[in-house]
């Protein structure tokens, strides 16, 4: 059983999104620099789950991003900071 074209209700109007343009923040600002001795600068690019990022998300761009992992992870292993948080503690 065919449904006439017709029939059909009208579409409503899409929403349009307006993405922001993600930028590198330590390519704009050149006096922030990315160090494993600093875990407030390497936190805010931790999951509060630990773990650690996407570039996609963060807007780093791939050379800083690279950096910035191997720094998190020099961080966890000297335990400056945690690989994971525990839930419900």
């Amino acid at each position: 059983m065919a449904i006439p074209s017709g029939d059909r209700p009208a579409r409503q109007p899409q929403k349009k999104f307006f993405h922001r343009k993600k930028f590198c923040r330590f390519c704009t600002d050149s006096n922030i620099k990315i160090d494993f001795k600093a875990p407030a600068i390497l936190g805010n690019f931790v999951t509060e789950r630990g773990k650690i990022m996407p570039r996609r998300i963060t807007g780093n761009c791939a050379s800083h991003q690279r950096e910035m992992t191997v720094a998190i992870k020099r961080a966890r292993t000297i335990a400056i900071m945690p690989f994971v948080t525990a839930e419900g503690r």
